[in-house]
């Protein structure tokens, strides 16, 4: 399931020792998992911060504790701890935090929500904006909500019909329409102004 170097355990085992506090640990969780922001927190853990369903790898001297919310995003991981002539560094390397693309077979709704969370979203981030699947209708509609940025902005539409539709009718075999559910009159911090628009 998770790899753990003996160069990552043997650097884990010495920071524990340093510590010397009865059962501690080592807590590994997935942030934000399945999105494009996913990451890796890795942080010590004693027996009274654990939530108790997290699961136990036993390392040589100490546990290594993975949050169960987390356990199919780290299936695979790989932890490191490389030395170099300046010090050392550990390495996390997560394949699946980030999600898998979901296969052909997989319904419309998770096909549109991976393109949507994975590219679509990504780049909205650039003018501290997002868009949200409302509904995935029987027929193939998308219909989205603008947030952030794009909640009002004047170049919602745009975004919509030469961005946000293009790259789902593109991508995501079976949808046939997208649509803006937003009341754009309602957006306080528009990237651009509807007016200057």
């Amino acid at each position: 399931m998770i790899n753990i170097s003996e160069s990552a355990q043997t650097h884990f085992r010495k920071l524990i020792e340093r510590e010397a506090l009865p059962g501690l640990g080592v807590k590994l969780a997935a942030v934000n998992p399945g999105t494009a922001r996913a990451d890796v927190r890795l942080e010590f853990a004693e027996p009274g911060d654990l939530q108790g369903d997290e699961w136990a790898i036993d390392c040589e001297g100490f546990t290594l504790w993975l949050d169960a919310a987390s356990v199919n995003y780290l299936d695979g991981a790989e932890i490191d701890y490389e030395t170099g002539t300046t010090g050392g560094q550990l390495q996390i390397r997560a394949p699946k935090i980030k999600g898998e693309v979901p296969s052909d077979s997989a319904s419309l709704v998770e096909r549109v929500r991976w393109v949507v969370d994975n590219e679509i979203n990504p780049q909205l981030a650039a003018h501290r904006g997002h868009v949200a699947v409302q509904e995935v209708t029987a027929d193939g509609a998308v219909i989205l909500r603008f947030g952030g940025g794009c909640h009002g902005c004047g170049m919602a539409d745009v975004t919509l019909k030469q961005g946000i539709e293009k790259t789902l009718l593109e991508k995501v075999p079976g949808v046939t329409a997208v649509r803006d559910a937003t009341d754009h009159e309602t957006g306080d911090a528009p990237y651009i102004p509807r007016d200057v628009a």
